[in-house]
């Protein structure tokens, strides 16, 4: 195992987009750890006075190619001997402030009640590290539970380049905050090296993300990378500690709640040795759907089931595939 170091540059970063055609900017091996560094926002997000803005990000500013809108996404990152149809387990180790403010806005025609906020509106809020709380105008402390956003492999290359908004079955913008530290996420892969990429750093979200946007923020992530070759996936898929994780990704958030129930049936079925018809009630009893985001375009839910309702074989250990 090697670890490796990954700084937002112009050369390390691409905006707006996941593309097949973009080449990695690292290559690593399957067991290595990367710490990568992201920054977030354009210049129109930038703070008053006061705040430190990290050099990279108005490096980027200057000098790199912008997707309007979209998230400013470090990597790729391709691991050896990846191949379509393996599947890639991101293991979270840490997730850590990279600046001292963070942002949210809402705009016209966007968010979950378009209709209802006619005009921009922009906060800037102060982040304390020390006390791990961000400062709203108001006056409130909100405790931060940072994690990203954007996390992805790439999309197969007939589908081009796409935004980064609209999440799909490469990852890309899920918008789950399970995500933070000691969570694991498997994506399918879909092009040599998988070619994972991240960003899109959030100091704190509520399930929805109604208003379009978190606390956006600069994040630092130290990731575990293990390629699975015995392994197929359709879809993302996640674990933490105590729950396992099915996603579904839809402009229809009922269509997004039965790609999560159905992949969670299919994994209790897989897990547990119990039939679709016991899996189905399983869910009806005890598993919870959660609505992850409701701006993307791609509506998300999320399905959450507690792992020691599964055998207590697989239970035991956190990092026991959920596939």
């Amino acid at each position: 195992m090697h670890q490796h170091h990954l700084p937002a540059s112009p050369a390390t970063c691409h905006w707006g987009f996941f593309d097949a055609a973009l080449a990695p900017v690292l290559t690593i091996d399957s067991g290595d750890q990367v710490t990568v560094e992201t920054v977030s926002g354009g210049p129109e997000q930038l703070p008053p006075a006061g705040f430190k803005v990290p050099p990279a990000l108005l490096d980027i500013h200057a000098r790199s190619e912008r997707t309007v809108p979209g998230h400013i996404l470090t990597g790729p990152i391709a691991v050896r001997g990846a191949e379509p149809d393996d599947v890639l387990e991101v293991r979270v180790l840490d997730v850590a402030l990279g600046q001292d403010w963070g942002f949210n806005f809402n705009r016209p025609l966007s968010g979950t009640l378009p209709n209802d906020f006619p005009t921009f509106h922009m906060m800037h809020i102060g982040l304390d590290a020390a006390r791990n709380v961000g400062r709203l105008p108001w006056g409130l402390d909100l405790p931060l539970r940072p994690f990203f956003g954007v996390m992805g492999v790439a999309p197969p290359p007939e589908w081009g380049r796409l935004t980064s908004l609209i999440p799909r079955a490469f990852g890309g913008n899920l918008d789950n905050k399970e995500l933070v530290p000691g969570a694991t996420l498997f994506l399918p892969v879909f092009v040599e090296g998988a070619r994972f990429s991240c960003g899109d750093g959030h100091g704190v979200q509520g399930d929805g993300e109604v208003n379009v946007t978190a606390i956006e923020t600069a994040l630092t992530g130290t990731f575990e990378f293990v390629l699975h070759k015995d392994l197929r996936l359709a879809y993302p898929r996640a674990e933490t500690p105590t729950h396992v994780i099915t996603m579904g990704m839809d402009p229809d958030l009922d269509r997004a709640a039965e790609i999560a129930l159905r992949d969670m049936i299919e994994l209790i079925v897989a897990r547990a040795g119990i039939t679709r018809e016991q899996a189905y009630a399983l869910c009806s009893l005890a598993a919870d759907l959660h609505i992850t985001q409701t701006v993307n375009q791609h509506k998300g839910v999320h399905c959450m089931l507690e792992k020691a309702l599964l055998s207590p074989a697989l239970g035991e250990s956190d990092v026991t595939p959920a596939i």
